[in-house]
């Protein structure tokens, strides 16, 4: 892996040669057939935070195929999950729908098994399909106390659920391989190129999901993990720009907004943390970004290699970011940039080159973009857009290609560590987030470009651009209606889930992630559960 680099910047000028020379994928469609349509890899992380894929983020950690996908395709600099957690953002991937429209609720609720993905739509249409690693879309997964903790985010208790972020360093400077069924998977990726997808007469599209840069497991007893542990070695750590580490700044805890005090509590951040461990979380979250960049280099060299970059549209994104201790927060499941704002690059035949844009997209776009590479027509009920426009060679009419895209996106949230629904609206200018019925919980209204760390709620000072963006976000969805839907299915879901454990309940719901603090006053969390049940929830 060394020579890779190098090796690449004896190809660059043919690939940029070549992918300006290529037509634009949709110029010929609808009446490509597949076999002139190009082959599509879809590299998709997990908890990669969309900010280190340009300026100044990128000045943090050396990131080299990032940046080669920058310079020889379009990096989106506005690119937004449209549910930050797992299972759900993934769900919007897989469907090209809002979350509310698919009712992937939590980690445990995605799609249906049998919902008609993008991949099963391009092999409809004549592409060989493979996909490898981290799917997680579809419902069942993720851990009884997962579920538990987002059934019952609603009721009036305030517990510990994850374990303290810490980091643990394996100090070996040649050890590259550290999230090994990554590698593993990534292996048989490329194996699949080199022994299948050569000899294919058709297209194929290629997915590969990556568990890094989430953090791994806090070892503990029995079902009590937490994945609070930044995990790397010294090889990727000196990847990382030390004196390019911020220390993200905080609100006092009285100051916090509630939703965020109940996060940051429950992820176990309330505590006191010295800026040395504040920056060495961040310092091998980085490094775990770099390991992650590493893979997708791999993905890339194998195509090149193999002769099928030229042929060949490249992808890469992450369901989600990642806090890394910013709002005195890890993990997601918020709003706030470091966790909604994702990584998403383009590049391969037809795409621009060293494009960088600034519109406004979010991850449901990329199953209308995988068609429409295709040259597969788009269905009408899609909640996302095609990003060849933005991304793909200059229109004739630049006016109708700024319009194909709405300015805005929708994000929400309805899962785990956050005790209301949350939405946000993106627009250009602003951030609006609104909380569970948009009267009980106040909103926050953030201007990122004088206010970048989003410390300043200014929806108070500005309540006619608050009601106006308010206005819009319940144009697209009914969130009030939204909000109590999922009251309804939480106290449903944990009715069900109660009944069947019978008179193993008190012992269950004692030994959950929330152990520690539940074993202190049992009977105060059972009776709060028990009122929260007998709580009438209108739909």
């Amino acid at each position: 892996m060394g020579t890779a680099v190098p090796m690449l910047l004896l190809w660059v000028f043919v690939l940029a040669a070549s992918a300006l020379a290529a037509p634009a994928p949709g110029a010929d469609r609808p009446s490509r057939r597949a076999s002139q349509a190009p082959n599509v890899v879809l590299v998709v992380s997990d908890s990669f935070d969309g900010r280190l894929t340009f300026h100044p983020g990128s000045q943090v950690v050396k990131l080299p195929f990032i940046n080669f996908m920058k310079t020889h395709g379009t990096s989106f600099l506005n690119a937004y999950t449209n549910s930050p957690i797992c299972c759900p953002s993934r769900a919007a991937i897989w469907s090209g729908l809002f979350t509310h429209l698919t009712e992937s609720w939590n980690n445990f609720k995605g799609l249906d098994p049998n919902y008609t993905t993008w991949m099963d739509v391009m092999e409809e249409h004549g592409y060989q399909t493979q996909k490898f690693g981290k799917l997680d879309y579809t419902s069942g997964h993720h851990s009884i106390s997962n579920r538990v903790e987002a059934w019952t985010r609603d009721v009036a208790f305030l517990l510990r659920q994850e374990g303290r972020p810490m980091v643990n360093l394996i100090p070996n400077k040649a050890k590259e391989r550290v999230m090994e069924a990554d590698w593993r998977n990534t292996d048989r990726a490329i194996n699949w190129l080199r022994k299948e997808a050569i000899n294919y007469t058709k297209p194929f599209v290629l997915y590969l999901g990556l568990n890094l840069p989430h953090p791994y497991p806090s070892p503990s007893s029995g079902e009590n993990f937490g994945s609070s542990t930044f995990h790397t070695s010294l090889y990727w750590l000196k990847k990382v720009s030390h004196d390019a580490i911020k220390i993200p700044k905080w609100l006092p805890l009285s100051e916090m907004h509630p939703v965020d005090y109940y996060s940051s509590y429950t992820k176990n951040c309330t505590g006191k943390f010295t800026d040395k461990e504040i920056k060495n979380i961040r310092a091998f979250y980085y490094a775990m970004c770099a390991e992650t960049d590493a893979m997708l280099g791999e993905i890339i060299l194998a195509l090149h290699q193999l002769d099928l970059l030229q042929k060949t549209i490249v992808i890469y994104t992450s369901d989600h970011g990642e806090l890394a201790m910013e709002h005195r927060q890890f993990y997601k499941m918020s709003m706030y940039e470091a966790s909604a704002h994702v990584p998403l690059l383009i590049m391969g035949p037809g795409i621009k080159v060293n494009q960088q844009v600034s519109n406004v997209v979010s991850l449901v776009d990329i199953y209308p973009t995988m068609l429409d590479i295709a040259g597969i027509p788009l269905p009408q009920n899609l909640s996302g857009y095609s990003l060849l426009p933005l991304s793909s060679e200059p229109s004739k009419n630049k006016h109708k290609v700024e319009n194909l895209h709405p300015p805005w996106i929708l994000s929400e949230f309805h899962g785990c560590n956050v005790n209301a629904s949350t939405y946000m609206l993106r627009t250009k200018q602003w951030k609006y987030i609104a909380y569970s019925d948009g009267a009980s919980v106040l909103p926050q209204l953030f201007d990122l470009s004088l206010d970048p760390d989003e410390l300043k709620n200014i929806a108070a000072e500005f309540p006619e651009i608050t009601y106006s963006l308010d206005q819009k976000l319940r144009s697209i969805v009914n969130y009030p209606k939204i909000s109590a839907s999922v009251h309804q299915y939480n106290k449903e879901q944990f009715i069900m889930w109660k009944q069947s454990i019978g008179q193993n309940y008190s012992n269950i719901i004692a030994n959950l992630r929330w152990h520690q603090e539940w074993q202190k006053k049992p009977r105060k969390y059972e009776s709060a559960i028990d009122q929260w049940l007998k709580t009438h929830v209108a739909s």
